[in-house]
């Protein structure tokens, strides 16, 4: 057969192939579709929250700084699971959540543990899941909603009993869309909103890895605006109760749960977690209602529920539109601290523009070898450049601090054995952000994300200061230089046991890795980061 007629063929095939998937695709459409989700019963955030052992201990602080809300920055990973699990043992009324991840690991073992204990103490538990991850710990998840005080919903769920794999050729457009939000509120009287997800990598808690994390506790006036939100997203239609998806849970799956937590906190009772709930000086300090709670103003700002309905020009309603006017009004300083940044063209000339006017821009993401997705790090890359081109100052965190630092700064303690995954930003050292956006294109058009806005002077100063102080020993400063004819050459500035180093590339990224990252620059991928 001639090279002619072999290309005819091929060809032929490909188009007979092509034809047959156009008019297969409805009929494997029906493969994926969702159950109905039109009679899950809705519920609301409870409104005598002021009436419990909590509210009542809040109520003189809360009376004193009206409209206001008092916040305590969580860095700390064994503080950040204290802060949870001691609320969660307060709790009388209410517990909300909702999380990104949520690990049958160590910590959330023990979290489990106590939300079964609030349950058999009456209190109502609402778990929000996005499904991510939803086919992990199925079977936790069905036991805890079995409890007649516990329901668990997922987010934007893949269709059980289907491959995964071809739900993301087939479902692409519809489970693209994530709930990246993370909150946990008691009794409308408190809640925690940040970066952490419910793993032990985010708390410290693995030895292997750790994220370096932030969250808020807040008190007082952004309480009500958490629990509008997570009202918000539990009665969406996106919310599917576990129930509807799944087989249900019994009373002898919850009764095995029940039995394994015990077994799990008797086999954990000497680990650093459990002996931090009893004598840790955040969980003193939240028995005993004496957390000293800075009072500011401040806002909840989030994503719309129905985001994923919405296409990319829809803006009215996004995080970022909110966030904006405090980012473009910055006066002398923007401090930005985000795991995954890629700006895309918009906010980089925003980022550049705030430059040229004078404002001081600094950036902390993960390096190369600190990123935990090299996808990310490619659609990064190509902003480098032209962002240093124009004053804004780039650094990225020095992978090799988990064997020369201990803790760099007070907001972000940990570096020494972490990947960065704090988003937080501060400006004018006035105002801070903490929350769960990513500066990257996800965030900014497809997840849903929450955080917090707050105007608090000593706060923002000490985040900024510390980062003043601890900057160089945390990260490599990335530089751009020209040389006489006009060639630009990056270069990395850090330090190693107190002496100046220089890279010359990416530090210490083996070729390939680096390799890698230049094929995915190639690829059309950086709305999807």
């Amino acid at each position: 057969m001639s090279e002619k007629k072999k290309r005819v063929l091929t060809l032929r095939r490909l188009a007979f192939v092509g034809l047959a998937l156009v008019v297969a695709y409805p009929l494997i459409s029906l493969m994926f579709r969702l159950p109905d989700n039109s009679r899950r019963p809705e519920s609301h955030t409870i409104a005598n929250g002021d009436d419990t052992t909590l509210g009542r201990a809040l109520a003189p602080e809360s009376q004193a700084h009206p409209g206001q809300s008092g916040i305590v920055l969580l860095a700390n990973g064994r503080d950040a699971f204290v802060a949870r699990a001691l609320l969660a043992r307060q709790a009388e009324r209410s517990i909300d959540l909702q999380y990104y991840m949520y690990h049958q690991d160590t910590v959330g073992s023990l979290l489990n543990y106590e939300l079964l204990k609030a349950a058999d103490r009456g209190v109502r538990v609402r778990m929000l899941i996005d499904d991510i991850y939803g086919n992990q710990g199925a079977d936790t998840r069905r036991a805890l909603d079995a409890h007649p005080s516990i329901e668990v919903r997922m987010w934007n769920p893949f269709v059980r009993g289907r491959s995964r794999n071809l739900q993301y050729v087939f479902r692409l457009k519809d489970i693209n869309y994530r709930m990246h939000a993370k909150t946990f509120t008691v009794d409308n009287q408190a809640a925690i909103l940040g970066g952490r997800n419910i793993g032990d990598e985010y708390f410290d808690a693995d030895p292997g890895l750790a994220f370096t994390d932030l969250d808020a506790l807040t008190v007082g006036a952004a309480v009500a605006e958490v629990s509008a939100e997570f009202d918000e997203y539990w009665n969406s239609e996106y919310a599917y109760p576990v129930s509807t998806l799944e087989a249900a849970g019994t009373a002898a799956d919850l009764d095995h749960l029940r039995g394994e937590g015990k077994a799990f906190l008797a086999e954990h009772s000497t680990s650093v977690y459990v002996d931090a709930l009893d004598h840790s000086d955040l969980a003193q300090a939240l028995r005993q209602h004496t957390v000293a709670f800075r009072w500011s103003e401040a806002r909840i700002i989030h994503d719309s529920s129905e985001k994923k309905a919405h296409d990319a020009d829809w803006q009215e309603e996004l995080l970022i539109s909110q966030l904006a006017p405090t980012i473009q009004n910055a006066q002398r300083e923007a401090i930005i601290v985000s795991p995954y940044f890629v700006p895309g063209e918009r906010a980089t000339a925003a980022l550049c523009k705030l430059s040229r006017n004078g404002v001081r821009v600094r950036i902390l993401t993960n390096s190369l070898v600190s990123n935990d997705v090299a996808a990310v790090h490619a659609g990064y890359a190509k902003y480098r450049k032209p962002l240093l081109r124009c004053g804004v100052e780039l650094y990225e965190l020095n992978e090799n601090l988990r064997d020369t630092e201990e803790k760099t700064f007070f907001w972000l303690p940990g570096l020494s054995k972490s990947s960065l995954h704090a988003k937080t930003m501060a400006f004018d050292r006035e105002t801070m952000f903490v929350g769960s956006f990513n500066f990257d294109a996800r965030s900014l058009h497809i997840n849903n994300e929450i955080g917090i806005l707050f105007k608090d002077p000593r706060i923002a100063a000490e985040a900024a200061e510390s980062f003043d102080r601890r900057i160089e020993q945390a990260a490599f400063r990335v530089v751009l230089e020209t040389d006489d004819h006009g060639r630009e050459t990056m270069r990395w500035l850090g330090k190693s046991d107190g002496r100046d180093i220089t890279f010359d590339s990416e530090p210490y990224a083996g070729w390939g890795l680096k390799l890698a990252v230049d094929v995915l620059k190639l690829l059309p991928i950086e709305s999807q980061l």
